[in-house]
């Protein structure tokens, strides 16, 4: 990119960005070497095929939910080379160099798309187009705005959805272990997931206060997705690592 490209997220607009291209290969150059990714509910129903979905917590005591890329850091079996194996891709690694932008707290308008100039993905010689010629939005550029509209709206229903996950007596620490045929023990430490046990003895006032918030078919893919750990560690063994 040219030094003359501002710098910092901008509104995007098609006069000032037409001409710009996002580079969407995967690889470790480009960040994509991470044992876990942060994922939003909108996001667990496809996400819940393909990756184990556990939740961490940080030092103030939040949790967020993540998908497990790998065993150790810095390992991600589902990239190969430039390609990301999966039917599904977590959002906030497809984003590339868009966000939201929010008006000021209190203040009128609506969530818009903005870009980073300068973000390394972007180049005006190769990737994907944000523009057709005449301005209007290329179809790579609607896919973009569907995973940002993802992270919105998972950020805004996550607390919610934790606080309901938490009444309901759902979450358990746990430590997850998963032995390979070669006596190996591969162990993902300071993890929360929904325990089986406590939701399938929640009574029926639970499951509807769940349903209500539309988190019921969320705790159900949550607990599902944890079928794919056996999945990640064949990745792993098949990689002879």
């Amino acid at each position: 990119m040219s030094d003359s490209v501002l710098s910092g997220p901008v509104l995007l607009n098609n006069v000032d960005h037409h001409d710009l291209r996002v580079i969407t290969d995967f690889g470790a150059e480009w960040g994509d070497a991470v044992n876990q990714t942060t994922v939003f509910a909108p996001e667990f129903e496809a996400l819940s095929r393909e990756y184990p979905i556990v939740f961490r917590r940080d030092a103030a005591g939040a949790f967020r939910a993540v998908a497990l890329l790998g065993f150790e850091a810095d390992e991600n079996l589902y990239l190969d080379g430039q390609k990301w194996e999966a039917r599904a891709i977590p959002a906030l690694m497809t984003r590339g160099p868009f966000s939201i932008g929010l008006p000021s707290a209190g203040g009128p308008g609506e969530a818009m798309i903005h870009i980073t100039p300068d973000h390394p993905r972007i180049s005006r010689e190769r990737g994907q187009r944000i523009f057709l010629d005449h301005g209007g939005n290329t179809p790579y550029l609607d896919y973009a705005a569907g995973m940002l509209r993802s992270i919105y709206a998972g950020t805004q229903i996550g607390p919610a959805m934790i606080e309901a996950f938490d009444e309901a007596g759902l979450l358990e620490p746990v430590t997850l272990r998963m032995e390979a045929p070669d006596g190996r023990c591969f162990v993902v430490p300071d993890v929360w997931t929904l325990s089986q046990e406590r939701f399938a003895a929640l009574d029926g006032a639970a499951l509807a206060r769940l349903n209500a918030g539309d988190f019921l078919r969320c705790a159900v893919w949550l607990m599902s997705s944890l079928d794919n750990l056996s999945a990640l560690l064949d990745r792993k063994l098949a990689r002879g690592s």
